[in-house]
């Protein structure tokens, strides 16, 4: 299905293809369209956004003990970002972070990184208070001790959470004290809905006249004029109005590869070699009828892999709560990371796991892998015991560019002219995508430096898209969700 826009928007001369219509793609042709390209949109679903799960924000990669300091302190500024231009999206609750007794680590080992990340986040909101996304900078974390974590146990369920200790009652009083270390940390990490997302990105494009974003259509081709450097690109829509699949084409001045895990696929019609790694994993949609609180977001630290691999409990309105487990029971899955080689820049994933990207899953298994889930959780939070299957799997292949499967934050490559390919891991890579491929923009002499909006503030590079409101993504989110057979609580906003 095609879908154009009309409202009065100023036209630019660049001709821009964007194949691929997840966060990145979608973030970039947003940006793009916002800045009066025109921007042509090819995606193979039925809709925007629709990829690997994306619960949280990640603002400092607290969740990740074995990525680089500059990792996290590149997560944070990309979150805060994030949150200044995606505004509705934002789940605000903080995050919770426990070490297991089991677990090797000790979180007196987390201390210097959050330290560094509340002093970073500090100088982001002295050099623009529109920063402040993520509260108040002097409360970026706070330690809870074992007598802190009694004391609170204590104390009667708020209605509604509104300082950390509130946040924090729930966690004392179902935890097993006994079985962590301490100091137990709460951090301003906050959550992220994917469906208020996708319908961000969706109704911006709408109200876009120089954006047309085509679902349901599959790149089959694209070929370079060696003299233009101009792209053609070859493409069929599965849903046109005749019935046909005929092919078409369309000339672009520059090209974007934002196809996720498909995206050597595209580099191999562009004849471009590249190393990638692509790995499929699972989110798991659960409801617990007795949750009775306002949850935070908990991780219980774990080693990647093994039986104790991190559990991830994200909470949602009404009871619902996604679950990860770093294990290959759970979230990883037996053979699901793959590498490209010499012959292809594209990881063959197992047939099993592309037949499941293609068909979804099989009701046996959705029920299996939930169970276990659960089971996970309540390792750590006994009472999770009673939560069960809430709905269908959030799950997806994510693309990690080069050769190392902990690597978090990637944005953005250029290859020959005029071609882009975006990498990123994270959703919040997606706006430093946008901006670089802008800045190749300018360098490469096609567009002026003013046109390319770099030295606007950042709300004002999306000027569309800020005025929608709360209430409109909210609707547009719930129907996404409904269409894609979810539990309409995930589009919900929290806190």
């Amino acid at each position: 299905m095609t879908t154009e826009n009309s409202t009065n928007r100023p036209f630019n001369h660049l001709k821009i293809g964007v194949i691929g219509g997840g966060m990145a793609g979608s973030t970039i042709a947003l940006r793009l369209a916002e800045q009066g390209f025109s921007v042509n949109l090819f995606e193979e679903g039925p809709g925007l956004v629709n990829g690997p799960p994306i619960c949280h924000l990640h603002a400092g990669g607290n969740l990740y003990r074995d990525i680089s300091d500059e990792q996290c302190l590149k997560l944070l500024k990309q979150s805060v970002d994030t949150l200044r231009v995606y505004k509705h999206s934002a789940n605000i609750r903080p995050t919770v972070i426990a070490v297991p007794q089991q677990d090797p680590g000790h979180p007196d080992l987390l201390l210097p990184r959050l330290a560094l990340l509340e002093q970073h986040y500090k100088e982001l909101v002295q050099a623009d208070p529109a920063n402040a996304v993520l509260g108040n900078p002097d409360e970026y974390f706070r330690l809870y001790y074992r007598d802190d974590m009694e004391r609170l146990a204590q104390r009667e369920m708020p209605d509604q959470a509104t300082a950390p200790d509130d946040w924090m009652v729930p966690v004392a009083k179902h935890l097993d004290l006994d079985h962590f270390k301490f100091p137990i940390v709460l951090v301003q990490e906050y959550g992220v809905s994917v469906f208020r997302l996708a319908a961000t990105v969706t109704l911006g494009l709408d109200a876009l006249p120089n954006s047309l974003v085509r679902t349901h259509t599959k790149v089959t081709h694209i070929e370079q004029d060696s003299q233009t450097r101009k792209w053609q690109i070859t493409y069929r829509c599965s849903e046109s109005d005749d019935g046909e699949m005929s092919s078409q084409t369309v000339d672009v001045d520059y090209l974007i590869n934002a196809c996720g895990y498909r995206t050597g696929t595209v580099d191999d019609m562009a004849h471009y070699k590249r190393k990638r790694m692509v790995e499929f994993k699972a989110a798991y949609v659960t409801r617990w009828d007795n949750s009775k609180a306002e949850w935070p977001e908990i991780i219980f630290h774990g080693q990647r892999g093994t039986p104790q691999g991190m559990a991830q409990l994200t909470p949602y309105p009404d009871g619902y709560f996604q679950l990860h487990g770093m294990t290959e029971d759970i979230t990883l899955f037996k053979d699901g990371l793959v590498s490209s080689n010499e012959q292809s820049a594209q990881p063959d994933l197992h047939p099993v796991y592309k037949n499941m990207l293609r068909n979804g899953w099989q009701p046996s298994d959705i029920e299996q892998r939930t169970k276990r889930a659960i089971a996970h959780i309540a390792k750590h939070l006994p009472a999770y015991k009673t939560a069960r299957v809430g709905g269908p799997p959030l799950f997806g292949a994510q693309q990690i560019p080069g050769e190392n499967p902990s690597l978090r934050t990637a944005d953005v490559s250029f290859d020959g002219y005029h071609y882009a390919r975006t990498e990123i891991v994270k959703a919040s890579s997606a706006l430093t995508a946008a901006d670089l491929i802008i800045q190749k923009l300018v360098d490469d002499g096609l567009i002026s430096a003013e046109q390319g909006g770099l030295t606007l503030p950042l709300e004002a590079r999306f000027p569309v898209t800020q005025q929608l409101d709360s209430g409109t993504i909210t609707r547009k989110a719930e129907s996404l969700a409904k269409a894609r057979q979810f539990p309409v609580a995930l589009a919900l906003p929290v806190g």
